[in-house]
């Protein structure tokens, strides 16, 4: 059996999204004749909450390494987990490589610091490697000019193509993601002379059969309301989407077409610089109709929160290679949802192909903001009064299963290694 060493610095008991990536794709390398060794840190150094039942999401026939790392000072100077625990993860590999052997270094990013891993390891060691993009490394920042924001994407610069350099695989959740990175440093007039493989995060059916008992869903309190849930962070690029939707929703109120008892719940969003969705309610004047909790709800309990909705939101971006790996959880859920994407987003054909696009809003930015405004608030009202028929076509989402995701990586890997040898 090969062996595929993932270098991830969080992991369980840690529900931030990256996890999930390397979960998703992990629990199925074992049955495609790959071992998973897992390389992280201890959850001691962790800043968020942990969500200790999502453990029992995770394959049994994970490798776990854990180290230390460097803990965070009263100043925080150094916040970023991959950059605090470098060198532990950078001996500790050595150790792994030397005693397991593995055939393959693969590592999700970000943290990206990581990524300078596979260059430093590959050349003490010449195991080929490969980097995945989670997000890009180098991208626009014009919604945080900060410091801190402008010293991470001159630092991203210079590091990324070091980094990539001797890779042999590129991979990431979109080809948007990383095209740039194969078009400055691995394009050879038509061709890429790399490996490449883009796969979304997928999801694993399995997580849809766990439900929690005795679980209070945020709505206990408001008896008798008519709960549309919105789950996951809030993104910068969302909040054109949630402006134009609020501006329906505040419009549908005023012409007295929205029953009193609907509300909208905005769960674990995320803290976050931009400006908020109770702010954007307050603005509005619907604050009545909306709740945002911020705080970050342990995984399976917004999968439950989902499936008790009666009816639920996808905010999606304004960018076109967004692909929203939490409407995979949504279709699933099997509630009726209103999605809001670009309209050559991936999600829009995940939506028509699964039956589930009867409430879908496209944003097209060659077209007039009050062209899209006027498009979300017909849909907005039917969706609030809907009487269509849902039912969505589950085996259609076969092809965005985690499993499909990890068929993908293991013939990248093994095309990579042909190469290389």
């Amino acid at each position: 059996m090969n062996k595929i060493l993932i270098i991830y610095p969080h992991w369980y008991p840690s529900n931030l999204a990256g996890v999930h990536r390397a979960r998703l794709v992990g629990n199925y390398l074992h049955e495609l004749g790959w071992k998973p060794i897992i390389l992280t840190v201890k959850p001691d150094y962790y800043e968020e909450t942990p969500d200790p039942e999502i453990q029992q999401l995770f394959s049994q026939h994970f490798v776990e390494y854990r180290v230390d790392a460097m803990k965070i000072g009263k100043l925080r100077i150094f916040g970023d987990i991959g950059l605090r625990a470098f060198w532990q993860l950078y001996n500790k590999a050595k150790e792994i490589i030397k005693v397991e052997k593995p055939d393959f270094l693969w590592i999700p990013i970000p943290s990206f610091y990581t990524a300078l891993l596979g260059r430093i390891l590959h050349n003490k060691t010449a195991i080929p490697y490969g980097i995945d993009y989670i997000d890009p490394w180098v991208r626009d920042i014009s919604k945080d000019r900060s410091f801190r924001a402008k010293l991470s994407l001159v630092l991203a610069k210079i590091m990324e193509p070091i980094a990539i350099k001797k890779a042999s695989l590129i991979t990431g959740v979109a080809f948007e993601y990383f095209k740039p990175v194969l078009d400055k440093n691995f394009k050879s007039g038509n061709f890429y002379n790399i490996k490449f493989a883009a796969f979304p995060y997928g999801f694993d059916p399995n997580d849809h059969k766990i439900e929690l008992s005795n679980i209070k869903v945020p709505w206990d309190n408001n008896p008798g309301c008519i709960p549309i849930v919105y789950a996951g962070a809030f993104m910068p690029n969302s909040q054109f989407f949630l402006k134009i939707l609020f501006r329906a929703f505040s419009a549908l109120v005023k012409e007295n077409k929205i029953p009193k008892n609907v509300h909208l719940y905005f769960l674990g969003t995320g803290f976050y610089p931009h400006k908020s969705v109770t702010e954007n309610a307050l603005n509005h004047e619907i604050s009545e109709y909306v709740t945002e909790i911020q705080d970050r709800f342990p995984f399976l309990h917004i999968l439950n929160f989902l499936a008790k909705a009666e009816k639920l939101l996808i905010i999606g971006s304004t960018e076109k290679h967004y692909t929203a790996s939490k409407t995979y959880q949504v279709i699933l859920s099997n509630r009726p949802f209103l999605g809001m994407f670009h309209h050559q987003s991936t999600a829009v054909n995940v939506l028509k192909e699964t039956n589930t696009d009867s409430y879908l809003v496209k944003f097209n930015p060659e077209k007039l903001d009050d062209q899209f405004y006027e498009s979300t608030k017909k849909v907005l009202l039917d969706f609030l009064l809907e009487n269509k028929s849902w039912n969505p076509d589950l085996k259609m989402l076969e092809p965005y299963a985690a499993k499909q995701s990890a068929k993908i990586l293991v013939d990248a890997m093994e095309k990579a290694l042909m190469q290389n040898y």
